[in-house]
């Protein structure tokens, strides 16, 4: 089964969990809100409640899904944004000043990720800022994949997933490292420049 039927099969519960950015970590809005403005992709934008946040705070967002339920229930959530289902694989827009990827990068595999990360840097202006959260380990660890109860997803050491942000041509600004709210799946978020 593919990342969008996975979702599509558990949407309503995902929007009733995750729908809002009430429902969202107060330390997360803060660390996405500190780094990004202006245009922003918010990419894999499940429901649109980032989207809503970052429109919250004066960006220009586009927030694109797979999840065609998804959008639906963001379009309506939130009018004003343009929502899009779509790829984050092959953009149709350049020269953004942000990209948001919060936990979209997690059903990526060590082999496509680079890829990705590529179209994220070649949209992005020069100095414009990218912000991934993901499952992370200390710098210790390997890259695993685990069973996310949706679909498989990857854990990622923090040194791991910088050493790839920094090959695709960004430099990080910016980290946190925290235990997840839930034992065994450490958060980690990266802030990074496009150079």
């Amino acid at each position: 089964m593919d990342v969008a039927q996975a979702y599509g099969n558990v949407s309503d519960l995902y929007i009733s969990l995750f729908g809002t950015p009430e429902k969202v970590d107060p330390d997360d809005l803060a660390f996405i809100g500190r780094h990004l403005s202006g245009r922003v992709l918010d990419l894999g934008c499940g429901p649109g409640h980032l989207s809503v946040y970052l429109r919250s705070l004066g960006a220009d967002v586009t927030g694109i899904d797979l999840v065609p339920a998804f959008i639906d229930h963001a379009r309506k959530t939130a009018p004003e944004i343009d929502f899009r289902v779509g790829s984050m694989d092959r953009l149709d827009v350049s020269q953004v000043d942000g990209i948001l990827s919060w936990y979209s990068l997690i059903h990526r595999s060590p082999g496509e990720i680079d890829a990705v990360l590529a179209e994220f840097r070649r949209v992005l202006k020069p100095g414009g800022t990218l912000v991934v959260g993901f499952f992370g380990f200390t710098d210790g660890d390997e890259v695993s994949a685990f069973d996310h109860r949706v679909t498989t997803a990857w854990s990622w050491p923090a040194g791991e997933m910088a050493a790839r942000l920094e090959r695709a041509g960004f430099t990080g600004i910016d980290r946190d490292e925290r235990e997840g709210g839930r034992p065994g799946r450490p958060h980690t978020a990266i802030a990074a420049k496009a150079v």
